[in-house]
């Protein structure tokens, strides 16, 4: 993959539909993708109101999203056996790693996986 290419965590997705600007310049120019698990957890909230599925389902549809797949799998496995990091962490880890891209998110818990490519977003 080349350099203009981004994995976006959840909550990156969260703070750019809740209007987060500092993002924008971190993320102009780049081709934007999701691990499918990111879809599912943006879409899968009980709570979720009706126009902001219509808001996430546009966002979504402005990436790429990546299911999984033997090699995200792979590597999935791989990083749940060395660290202490919940699954769905693990598999957009995973992803990012088997896309050879970064990985943009404000998550804590994914510094402890060191072998990543890794951007940290603060608030």
């Amino acid at each position: 993959m080349n350099g203009n290419n981004i994995l976006l965590d959840t909550n990156i997705v969260l703070y750019l539909l809740n209007g987060e600007e500092t993002l924008i310049p971190l993320l102009e120019e780049k081709n934007l993708f999701l691990s499918f698990i990111t879809q599912l957890e943006l879409l899968g909230n009980r709570n979720i109101e009706p126009n902001d599925i219509l808001k996430i389902k546009q966002f979504i549809s402005e990436c790429t999203v990546i299911d999984i797949s033997s090699g995200i799998k792979e590597f999935t496995i791989s990083i749940r056996q060395k660290y202490s990091v919940k699954l769905p962490d693990c598999i957009i880890m995973a992803t990012s790693l088997w896309l050879n891209m970064p990985l943009i998110t404000a998550d804590q818990d994914f510094k402890k996986i060191d072998i990543a490519d890794l951007i940290f977003f603060k608030r």
